[in-house]
């Protein structure tokens, strides 16, 4: 099953210009709030009427504006799960997903193999107040695949649980997105939480696709300095390629994917936890891509390090993020002078 959504959508001053598909996978519509997301999905449900374009579920075309089609939220096939749930408060788990279905013969079979998938056995007369966070969204997600839903919606469903709630359903959908055969649309506006979840990831910005690409490429190797900013990477450095190389803060980078002209400008990128701090002299004669510099800020974080340094000489600061562990070994709460490492196989060059 493929869902492909490519429309335009106008609410107000604010405009929605979408294009990319979901196969049998966990697609992550990743961007700030208000970038469009919500409403790339509502429009997909047949919420909102896009101004042109086309959907298509499968073999179905749910929506084209060139042809007038557009076929209502029931007849979509769209399962939909929204942050604020919306049960009945006067029913139980069983009738709330059932709801609506009771001219659907074959409904309280797919139920009774819902409640064992996602382990909602022993809750079939109990209301949502009696219910747990999980167990309410587990119930949702049950309502909406009942309905022989073909794709699957979800608009940021656990952003008002706990953490380690929220923990719990992540790894929860990544079961179900391995034993359900069909598209899973998933909004997020946590960073974590997409780089987790996702096999693809879409990156709105604005109403605008910035990129659409597998989750690994996007985060190491964004198309733009926005997408780089968007995906948490704090160092992106303005540089002129010179002689092939990239020349940062009066230092010659070498990038494995810069290919610009010479004399261009380009950004570069790298994330804080691909930078290396090694133990070669300072003083001494460095290889390519090394730099010296001090730490002027250390912030620790649970099991990491955030580290701020600033160059003696060329280079750029630089913000290097280190485990406990290693920080512990390499004695770093006591050296304040290090030689940092920026691999060329880690440096992403941007053109501009």
């Amino acid at each position: 099953m493929t869902l492909h959504a490519a429309f335009t959508a106008r609410v107000g001053d604010f405009r929605l210009d979408v294009d990319f598909e979901a196969r049998n996978e966990l697609v992550v519509l990743y961007g700030r709030s208000g970038s469009g997301k919500s409403l790339t999905l509502r429009a997909i449900a047949g919420l909102v009427q896009p101004d042109s374009g086309r959907i298509e579920i499968g073999d179905r075309t749910v929506f084209d504006a060139s042809s007038r089609i557009e076929l209502p939220p029931q007849e979509r096939r769209v399962g939909y799960v929204i942050q604020e749930l919306a049960l009945f408060p006067h029913l139980g788990a069983r009738d709330n997903v059932l709801i609506g279905l009771e001219r659907d013969a074959d409904a309280p079979d797919r139920y009774e193999t819902l409640r064992s998938l996602l382990s909602i056995e022993g809750l079939d007369d109990r209301r949502p107040h009696q219910l747990s966070g999980g167990q309410q969204q587990r119930v949702a997600l049950a309502r909406a695949l009942v309905r022989r839903s073909e794709v699957l919606l979800l608009d940021e469903p656990f952003s008002a649980l706990d953490e380690a709630l929220r923990s719990d359903l992540r790894a929860e959908l990544l079961r179900l997105r391995r034993e359900l055969e069909l598209p899973i649309v998933f909004v997020t506006h946590d960073l974590r939480e997409a780089h987790l979840l996702a096999d693809r990831i879409v990156v709105i910005d604005g109403g605008r696709v910035l990129q659409f690409a597998p989750r690994d490429e996007v985060f190491r190797r964004p198309s733009s300095r926005r997408v780089a900013e968007l995906t948490g990477i704090a160092n992106i450095f303005s540089g002129e390629v010179n002689g092939g190389r990239v020349e940062v803060s009066g230092l010659p980078l070498r990038a494995d994917d810069g290919r610009d002209s010479e004399g261009s400008t380009v950004d570069l990128a790298i994330r804080a936890e691909r930078c290396i701090l090694r133990r070669f002299d300072p003083d001494g004669a460095l290889p390519e891509n090394c730099f010296v510099a001090r730490v002027t800020t250390d912030l620790a974080f649970g099991n990491t390090h955030t580290l701020h340094l600033e160059p003696e000489g060329a280079g750029p600061p630089i913000e290097v993020e280190v485990a406990s562990r290693p920080y512990e070994v390499l004695g770093i709460a006591h050296e304040r002078r290090w030689v940092v490492e920026l691999p060329a196989a880690d440096l992403h060059v941007m053109p501009r």
